[in-house]
């Protein structure tokens, strides 16, 4: 599927204000920063450490209220606000549409690799027992995994943590996918693996999905380049940098 089939964002950032701290200390993470997210789109988002590209993730994720601004998002075919919608309704909107990729792993230590799978499956309703099971089994073979399946979160390197929560994210077909430093646990073997999936499930299945890294290896294999810096955002041009 190509990227520039699509002329309608699936997702808007319009404006978008955050800050942190108070008084004299107080600063401004995200300076209405604006940006559109387009299905079939793997886009990617670079800048300096401490320059609000986590901020800005978890604002367009729906994790953070903003300050001020929107945060536009196609749902059941219309756009809708997201932080105009009640808690439970952005909290069922996030299940149903975004799969989350975390610094930190987020699994449950008393879970298999396989079933921290399955349980997205399940709980979403996108497949019940064996069907839940192959899925799983599927994207954690993909995923070179497939060996690691019985083994809990203890039992797996930190790479190995990374890639089941790769696979957590991406094994529903979610509309949105929003990563933070996927390749970060990653030798550059199984980091191309990743962000080639990442790339397939844009391209292959029309996700929409933002990547926060500082990883310049990702740049060949992506459709857009921002860059964030001091809470403002620019789109830099990628056939440049690819000829560089």
């Amino acid at each position: 599927m190509s990227p520039a089939a699509h002329k309608t964002p699936s997702l808007r950032g319009v404006r978008i204000m955050r800050t942190f701290g108070d008084g004299a200390a107080r600063k401004a993470a995200l300076h209405e920063v604006s940006m559109d997210l387009f299905p079939g789109q793997l886009a990617l988002l670079m800048g300096p450490s401490g320059s609000g590209k986590s901020t800005l993730l978890a604002v367009l994720s729906g994790l953070l209220e903003p300050d001020a601004g929107h945060v536009l998002a196609e749902d059941d075919g219309q756009m809708r606000d997201v932080w105009t919608m009640t808690t439970r309704e952005r909290e069922n909107f996030r299940l149903r549409t975004t799969g989350f990729i975390f610094q930190g792993y987020n699994l449950f230590p008393a879970l298999t690799a396989r079933q921290q799978l399955e349980i997205v499956l399940k709980w979403g309703g996108y497949a019940t027992g064996s069907e839940a099971r192959r899925r799983a089994d599927e994207m954690l073979d993909k995923l070179g995994l497939k060996p690691n399946r019985h083994k809990k979160p203890a039992q797996l390197s930190g790479g190995e943590k990374q890639r089941v929560a790769i696979g957590r994210a991406l094994v529903k077909n979610p509309t949105f996918v929003f990563a933070d430093e996927p390749t970060s646990a990653l030798d550059w073997e199984n980091g191309q693996k990743v962000i080639e999936l990442l790339r397939d499930a844009a391209h292959e299945r029309g996700a929409s999905i933002l990547v926060v890294s500082h990883d310049h290896r990702i740049l060949p294999f992506v459709d857009v380049y921002y860059y964030l810096e001091d809470g403002h955002l620019q789109q830099r041009d990628l056939r440049s940098l690819r000829h560089d």
